[in-house]
C-alpha cells in the first residue's frame, strides 16, 4: 500500500493518493488533475475511485475532470446530492482498492454529508483515517459553513452533530491510526490548526481541545463556535460549483492562457467590466504598475485573497504576471472557481514604461524611517486580522482588517497615515485598494510588523493567540 499526501501550501490543502495492487483512489483532489494521472501511470495503475469527504468551500475539486479522463467513479458520503453522476455511499459501506479496504464513516457536522474514510492495509490492519474537515491536527472543522447553502441549518445544530460524530465514530477508533486531514495551518476552514499535517489519533485525543474526554456537548458547541470570524466571501460560491459541477479545467485554460499586446491591454484599462490584477511581488508592484490595478501577489496567499476581495466569481480579469508564471496564476485562479481570466500582458512593466504607457508607483518606508515618524502622531492603520492585532500591535494603531477595508473607507482617518500588516504583503494589497478609491495620502511599511517589532516603537504586551480564538 502506498498512501501519499499531496500538499499545496497556498491553499493549505492536502489531497491523498492511495495505490494498492495496480488500483488507485484519490481523496479530495485539486482541480488540476494531470499530476494525479501521471502518478498512476508511473505506478502502472488505474484510478478506480475519487473519494470526496464533503462539498468543499475553499477550492473547486477535480473529481469531474478525473472521472472524465480516467473513468473513475466519484464517491460521496450519505446525504450528498451532487448534480452529476456519483456513488452515494451508505454509512459503513466498504470499497476495495487492490488489497486495501476503505470504509465510509458518515461524520456530519462540518457539513451534513461530511464523511471520514477509514483505511485498512492489505493485511487487514487499520492504518489511518482521511478525515476531510471533520478532524484537523489540533482543531476540528468549523460548523458554520453549510448554513450558507442550507438555510434552515444553524451553526449550533451542526456543532452538535460534529460533537456526536467525533465521539461516536472517530474517538472509539484505535489510537494508532494516522489522521490525514484535508487542511493545515493557514486554512480558513478551521481556527487553530497545527502546522503539522498528520498525527496519530491517540496523540490528538491528548492534545486536541475538541477531543477532551470529559467535554460536554454544550461545552463543545461553545468552544468550537467561539472566536469564529466570517468565512471568506467566495466559500458559498465554491460549494455550489462543487455541487453543480464546474467547467473542465483544460477548456478554461484554453480560453484564458493568452498573451495580450500592450495596445490591447491598454484598451482594457478603461473597461468597467475588466479588472487588472498585478500578481508580481509587492516590491515590483510598488515600483511600477498600471493605474487602477489591484495587487495580489503570487508569493502570498493569492487564491484566498482573490476570493476574499474580488466579489464576482465571474469577474473578467487581465493579469500582470512575473515572467514564466502566467499559467501558474491562471491555475491558481481556477482552483477557486475564478474562471473569468481573459489573458495576461505579454511584456514586462519596464517595456511598458519605455513605450510611453501610463504607470504609477507607491511610496513606502522602512521600519527605521517609521521610528522617526512615530512621534509625529500620524494615524497608524493595522490591516492584519483581528486576532493578530489583539495578540500584539503598535500602541495607538487602529485595526482595519484587510477583508473589511473597502467597506470601511469612510471611517479611515483624513490626511496622511501609515499602513502596516505582518510582512508587507497585505499592506500593499490595501494600498492598491486605497489608490483605486483615490485615497493617496499614506505610506506602507516595508516588512510590516515583523520589521517594526525589531525597532524601539512601543508595542502592546504580547498575548498568547490561543486565548483569543
Amino acid at each position: 500500500m502506498k498512501l501519499e499526501q499531496i500538499y499545496t501550501n497556498c491553499l493549505a490543502h492536502a489531497a491523498y493518493y492511495l495505490e494498492s495492487e495496480g488500483e488507485v483512489a484519490l481523496f479530495d483532489p485539486l482541480r488540476e488533475v494531470d499530476e494525479y494521472i501521471s502518478k498512476a501511470k508511473m505506478d502502472h495503475a488505474r484510478i478506480k475511485y475519487v473519494f470526496e469527504t464533503h462539498f468543499h468551500a475553499d477550492f473547486v475539486s477535480g473529481h469531474l475532470d478525473l472521472a472524465q479522463k480516467t473513468g473513475a467513479s466519484i464517491v460521496y458520503g450519505p446525504t450528498a446530492k451532487p448534480e452529476f453522476q456519483a456513488v452515494i455511499a451508505e454509512d459503513n459501506q466498504e470499497f476495495m482498492i487492490g488489497g486495501c479496504k476503505i470504509v465510509a464513516l458518515h461524520t456530519p457536522g462540518h457539513t451534513l454529508e461530511s464523511t471520514t474514510y477509514l483505511i485498512y492495509d492489505e493485511s487487514g490492519i487499520p492504518h489511518g483515517i482521511i478525515s476531510g474537515d471533520t478532524l484537523f491536527i489540533g482543531d476540528v472543522g468549523r460548523p458554520d459553513l453549510a448554513q450558507h447553502v442550507v438555510s434552515e441549518l444553524t451553526e449550533e445544530k451542526l456543532a452538535g452533530m460534529l460533537y456526536d460524530s467525533l465521539r461516536k465514530k472517530i474517538m472509539p477508533l484505535p489510537d494508532t491510526l494516522i489522521v490525514y486531514p484535508n487542511h493545515g495551518a493557514g486554512s480558513a476552514c478551521g481556527k487553530m490548526m497545527s502546522k503539522e499535517t498528520t498525527d496519530t489519533l491517540g496523540n490528538q485525543k491528548k492534545t486536541n481541545y475538541a477531543l477532551r474526554s470529559n467535554m460536554s456537548k454544550d461545552e463543545f458547541i461553545e468552544e468550537v463556535l467561539d472566536g469564529l470570524t466570517s468565512p471568506p466571501a467566495y466559500f458559498p460560491k465554491n460549494v455550489l460549483l462543487n455541487i453543480k459541477g464546474s467547467e473542465a479545467l483544460d477548456k478554461v485554460l484554453s480560453k484564458a492562457n493568452k498573451a495580450i499586446s500592450m495596445d490591447d491591454f491598454e484598451a482594457l484599462i478603461v473597461k468597467d467590466d475588466v479588472l487588472i490584477l498585478d500578481c508580481r511581488s509587492a516590491t515590483e508592484y510598488a515600483s511600477t504598475t498600471i493605474p487602477d490595478s489591484i495587487f495580489i501577489g503570487l508569493d502570498g496567499n493569492f487564491a484566498m485573497w482573490v476570493g476574499e476581495l474580488i466579489p464576482d466569481i465571474k469577474q473578467k480579469i487581465a493579469l500582470i504576471c512575473p515572467e514564466g508564471k502566467e499559467l501558474e496564476a491562471l491555475i491558481r485562479l481556477s482552483r477557486i472557481g475564478y474562471d473569468g481570466a481573459i489573458g495576461y500582458l505579454d511584456v514586462d512593466l519596464e517595456t511598458w514604461y519605455k513605450a510611453g504607457k501610463s504607470t504609477i508607483s507607491f511610496d513606502r518606508i522602512t521600519a527605521e524611517i517609521f521610528t522617526q515618524l512615530y512621534d509625529d502622531n500620524y494615524p497608524i492603520i493595522d490591516v492584519r486580522k483581528k486576532n493578530e492585532f489583539n495578540t500584539q500591535h503598535i500602541i495607538g494603531a487602529i485595526n482595519f482588517p484587510l477583508n473589511q477595508l473597502e467597506s470601511s473607507l469612510e471611517r479611515l482617518p483624513k490626511g496622511p497615515f501609515i499602513l502596516y500588516c505582518a510582512g508587507g504583503y497585505r499592506s500593499m494589497i490595501a494600498a492598491s485598494i486605497l489608490r483605486r478609491h483615490h485615497i493617496m495620502q499614506f505610506v506602507d511599511v516595508i516588512g510590516g510588523f515583523t520589521a517594526i517589532s525589531k525597532t524601539e516603537i512601543p508595542l502592546t504586551d504580547y498575548v498568547c493567540p490561543t486565548t483569543l480564538l
